[in-house]
């Protein structure tokens, strides 16, 4: 199989202390599919499970991804990465892994590299969909300018599946809270080495395919948002894991969070997920209906017409407008398609309180600001 190198145009402008990495958005190949009149034919010919579902690779055919570009080791060797703040690893594909996964991404190369060192301790990581083990290593990861020393790294050794086969990037920066006996998450490092002004980082992220999108560390943007900031507290430790204390459809309560709600804040997730008890409820109200390919589809012409959604954290009514929780795709036949950004979760509760997942669905209309210094999380309007 030929190897498909996609270029990743990412530099870093360090201005007033800020550290910024542009991120980079790109069409999934179901976009390209959908768009180009050729998604029937593909789920036609995909294999059904017994249940009449597809296989969860299928799955990832719907995600919008946003990645940067890293160097590790020196000379330096640069990747793209999926910066990811529902996990905690930093890991790189390399050189050790055989796995039919690992033969479409760059591949790190310890050996080349006069900083790299390791014990040979093993580690594996297991994801909602997919897994791969390798082995621990420390060498220096540089975002361009900003070079984070003696930083651990996971080095993969075998990658099961095709799940990491598919996606643009090379490896994932876990930014979550570390976890007791885990690996150290590259901002406590730069925490650690006093690389930050202050120990934060913040994302902004557009619809656009190509360039607009970044996450700052150290600082805020002030340009990317408006108003103030609402300020959320999250539970220690966790995945950035904080309570939600009401849900709204068109201003009107569900009484879904009566004794509050569970929620994390995952860029790692393109989506925005609900608890699988309300899902197909939020989907009746809003009015979507399940197509034939297992999506659940607006009228394009009545988009303005739907309900917002409004979440209630800490005392702020953060309202989702339809226009971002809803997917537009233009066919090749000048028609529109519009699909729902929103999937039921993987769980139903989450420290026996239902359970959601704020992903990029919902970042991209709040600027969102992670401070692992004081464990809260702060959400502003995007600015237009």
């Amino acid at each position: 199989m030929m190897k498909v190198l996609v270029p990743i145009l990412a530099f870093l402008a360090i201005t007033d202390g800020l550290i910024r990495v542009p991120l980079m958005k790109f069409k999934s190949l179901y976009e390209q599919l959908l768009e180009e009149g050729q998604l029937k034919n593909f789920l036609t010919n995909q294999q059904l499970n017994s249940d009449g579902s597809y296989n969860e690779p299928l799955l990832n055919y719907k995600d919008m991804a946003y990645f940067g570009q890293i160097s590790v080791g020196t000379p330096p060797q640069s990747f793209s990465v999926h910066f990811d703040t529902g996990s905690t690893h930093l890991w790189i594909n390399s050189v050790y892994c055989k796995s039919e996964a690992c033969t479409m991404h760059h591949l790190f190369n310890p050996e080349a590299s006069s900083t790299y060192h390791s014990n040979g301790e093993p580690f594996s990581v297991h994801y909602g969909t997919g897994s791969l083990t390798g082995v621990i290593g420390y060498d220096t990861v540089s975002l361009q300018g900003l070079k984070v020393t003696n930083q651990e790294i996971g080095l993969s050794i075998n990658e099961p599946g095709n799940h990491f086969a598919r996606p643009l990037h090379d490896g994932i920066m876990g930014m979550a809270f570390k976890q007791p006996g885990g690996m150290t998450p590259i901002v406590d490092t730069m925490i650690q080495e006093n690389l930050l002004e202050e120990p934060i980082f913040a994302f902004y992220l557009t619809n656009s395919p190509g360039h607009g999108s970044e996450v700052v560390f150290g600082g805020v943007d002030p340009t990317h948002y408006t108003g103030e900031i609402h300020w959320v507290p999250v539970a220690p430790g966790s995945h950035w894991q904080l309570v939600m204390e009401s849900f709204e459809i068109d201003h009107q309560e569900t009484g879904w969070c009566s004794d509050g709600c569970s929620a994390i804040v995952d860029t790692g997730t393109s989506l925005l997920t609900c608890p699988p008890q309300f899902v197909n409820e939020l989907y009746q109200k809003i009015g979507a209906q399940a197509n034939e390919y297992g999506d659940y589809v607006v009228d394009c012409n009545n988009l303005n017409n739907l309900p917002t959604l409004t979440f209630i954290m800490n005392g702020a009514h953060l309202h989702l407008e339809p226009s971002f929780y809803t997917l537009v795709y233009h066919l090749n036949t000048g028609e529109k398609y519009c699909r729902l950004g929103i999937e039921g979760s993987h769980e139903e509760y989450r420290d026996g309180q239902p359970f959601w997942t704020l992903g990029d669905i919902f970042i991209r209309q709040f600027y969102t600001v992670f401070d692992q210094g004081n464990t809260q999380v702060g959400f502003a309007k995007v600015a237009s």
